[in-house]
């Protein structure tokens, strides 16, 4: 039997697998609103057969966003947008899942296939925050530093974005601290030079990440389950390290987390990350065995023996898949097909299988 095809329960939802689509900005809502694009892109890929469809880092206020084009959940009719998609989603068999987002001090940037750096004010543009008043590089716009009252907001906006998403019919949720956004920028010591307690020691540095979750927590009900994604590491030096992931990992079950997404890199430019199939997979593994939390690997991940070998090893529980998605939404009928497993096609294309 396909260990990548066994079901998985977290709380009182059912995976019917262990393959879930990881959250891919999309760059293509205006003014926070998901509109038919989304509907379809992450659609297909619920009738493609994944067991999860977690969309798109997701602002939880305007200048939280990447770029003046990606989605939000800071109102109430973007909720209301964001319902069909749910819906449509759980139709097809796959849990539905969003991503909640504030991207700090390399927000207010260019969708990628328009340019790079920062979106000045007068073409819809914004000043980003950030926990030091530190840019990304010298492309990036530079941010202001956050203060108390604006702390509070954040946590609050995180707080309102969870009780958004639940109206809207999302039954999994994630908390983006990866990949060099906010919920990062506060955890690395490379981008948080605070000397308040905010920044310094470990515990000052994931203290933001904490009261995040407990707020996030105590809107999302205790039978849906919460995940976090961080970045294991900065691929930096004096940076934010696995050791340091790892502690904070053996932490996240006390604040209600069900499942750590790793990832990596994304806090400094021009780093080198020793980039090959799979290789992430070693994180998640040591954050799995070293902090008894459940993982998700993601990265490299392209083929169905790959992704059935991590998770019959014990390296993580779930599989993440972003760009081979992308190259074909249906990889997870693909995969069951080699693996000698049963996933059911929608009954409009069974006739094709």
């Amino acid at each position: 039997m396909s260990h990548l095809f066994e079901p998985l329960q977290q709380r009182s939802v059912d995976f019917r697998n262990r393959l879930v689509v990881s959250p891919m900005c999309q760059y293509s809502a205006r003014d926070g609103m998901p509109d038919d694009w989304h509907l379809v892109h992450l659609g297909s890929r619920a009738a493609g057969g994944a067991g999860a469809v977690i969309a798109e880092a997701t602002a939880i206020a305007p200048e939280g966003r990447i770029s003046p084009e990606d989605t939000g959940i800071w109102n109430d009719a973007q909720s209301d947008a964001w319902t069909r998609i749910a819906d449509f989603i759980e139709q097809q068999g796959a849990v539905a899942g969003i991503q909640l987002a504030h991207a700090g001090r390399k927000a207010s940037t260019y969708a990628p296939w328009r340019g790079r750096g920062a979106v000045a004010p007068s073409d819809g543009g914004w000043t980003p925050v950030a926990p030091t008043a530190l840019s990304f590089d010298a492309h990036y716009a530079q941010p202001r530093a956050l203060e108390r009252s604006g702390i509070a907001r954040i946590i609050e906006g995180f707080a309102m974005a969870a009780r958004r998403s639940l109206a809207a019919g999302f039954r999994l949720l994630e908390v983006h601290a990866a990949h060099g956004y906010l919920l990062h920028q506060f955890l690395s010591p490379l981008s948080n030079r605070r000397e308040d307690d905010y920044g310094g020691s470990f515990q000052n540095r994931i203290r933001l990440l904490l009261e995040v979750l407990d707020v996030v927590r105590n809107e999302w009900p205790a039978d849906l389950p919460l995940w976090v994604r961080i970045s294991a590491t900065d691929w930096a030096e004096g940076g934010w390290d696995i050791e340091q992931s790892i502690a904070l990992s053996r932490l996240l079950a006390g604040h209600g987390v069900d499942l750590v997404d790793v990832s990596s890199g994304g806090l400094v430019p021009d780093v080198t990350i020793p980039v090959e199939p799979g290789y992430q997979v070693p994180f998640a593994a040591r954050i799995r065995r070293e902090a008894g939390i459940a993982t998700g690997a993601v990265g490299l991940i392209t083929n169905a023996a790959q992704a059935e070998a991590l998770v019959a090893n014990g390296d993580a529980d779930m599989v993440l898949l972003a760009r081979e998605l992308l190259r074909d939404p249906y990889f997870p009928q693909r995969a069951a097909k080699q693996l000698g497993a049963e996933l059911p096609v929608p009954v409009q294309y069974q006739r094709a299988w």
